[in-house]
C-alpha cells in the first residue's frame, strides 16, 4: 500500500518543468551527500554492531557480578579466620613459603 504524501510528491515531480526536476535532483543529491558526511563524521554505529557490544557488556557484567560475590564469600572466610588477639593477619600469611621449598 502506497503512501499518500509519496504519491502526491511524486504527481508534484511529475508535473514540474524539466529544469526545475534537474534543479530537485542536484538539491537531492547535494542534501543526501550532506548528510552522510555529517552521519559520517558523527561516528554513528550500526545496529548489528551495537548489539555486539551489548552483549559483550551484559556477558562483562555478569562475569563481574560473579567475581564480586566470589571475593565477598573470600572476605567472610578471611573475617572468620583472622585470629581474635590483636596480631595483624594478612592473606599472604595463608601462602607457602616460596623458599621452603629449598
Amino acid at each position: 500500500m502506497s503512501n499518500p504524501f509519496e504519491d502526491a510528491f511524486r504527481r508534484f515531480s511529475d508535473n514540474m518543468p524539466e529544469p526545475l526536476r534537474h534543479l530537485q535532483a542536484d538539491m537531492e543529491k547535494n542534501l543526501r551527500d550532506g548528510m552522510e558526511g555529517m552521519l559520517h563524521r558523527m561516528n554513528l554505529v550500526t545496529r548489528e554492531e551495537f548489539d555486539i557490544q551489548s552483549a559483550v557488556l551484559q556477558r562483562t557484567r555478569t562475569k563481574l557480578d560473579v567475581l564480586a560475590q566470589q571475593v565477598a564469600e573470600l572476605e567472610r572466610i578471611c573475617a572468620r579466620t583472622q585470629p581474635q588477639s590483636g596480631e595483624t593477619h594478612t592473606a599472604a600469611d595463608e601462602l607457602p613459603d616460596p623458599e621452603a621449598r629449598s
